[in-house]
């Protein structure tokens, strides 16, 4: 698949030289967003879980639009899996993790280890451990911990990062990623 541009530079290519560099004037995530486009504008995200067993990969954007059916089942996916609640999930973050997932142009899907969580479960993860943030966004649906087995956690996080579109903590110890749209901010190892 080639871009527009009249170079005959590849959409692959363009994205991997941008992948690989190191990015220390990072772009807003409107223009990362923009700087995807391909032959077609759409948005893609791929993930499994390993608790549930369950897979996704759709495409849930169009020319614009959020396609109402695949987002559905995006909030489905990302529910708590502890309480099988749901939230309507905050689209933004799905977009800074499609964004991220086509900067790295892995040939595997993330691993979702926690989308949505509901009171109760936060509540019982911050009893047992200090990283659990009492407001946290994922309590609201604005946040996701990632994981891909062929990437770093640097790399993701780079990869999020670039997006500028929220929060990016580095979990090195326990291998994941935590990517929201809340304000700019990164943490982590």
């Amino acid at each position: 698949m080639t871009s527009n541009s009249s170079n005959g530079m590849t959409r692959r290519g363009v994205l991997g030289a941008f992948a690989a560099t190191a990015v220390t004037a990072a772009p807003t995530f409107a223009n990362a967003a923009g700087f995807l486009r391909g032959a077609g504008d759409i948005r893609r995200i791929r993930m499994y879980s390993g608790r549930t067993g369950e897979r996704i990969d759709m495409i849930y954007w169009i020319e614009g639009k959020y396609i109402k059916d695949a987002v559905k089942e995006v909030n489905y996916f990302m529910r708590d899996w502890r309480t099988n609640d749901t939230i309507n999930m905050d689209l933004r973050t799905v977009d800074i993790m499609a964004a991220a997932h086509n900067l790295l142009d892995p040939n595997e899907p993330y691993m979702l280890l926690s989308g949505y969580r509901s009171p109760k479960t936060n509540a019982m993860l911050r009893s047992r451990s200090k990283g659990v943030a009492k407001n946290s966004l994922h309590m609201r649906g604005q946040a996701a911990d990632l994981r891909l087995n062929s990437r770093s956690v640097t790399q993701m996080a780079k990869a999020a990062a670039v997006c500028r579109g929220g929060g990016v903590g580095r979990y090195s110890g326990s291998n994941f990623v935590h990517m929201d749209c809340g304000t700019v901010r990164t943490w982590g190892r």
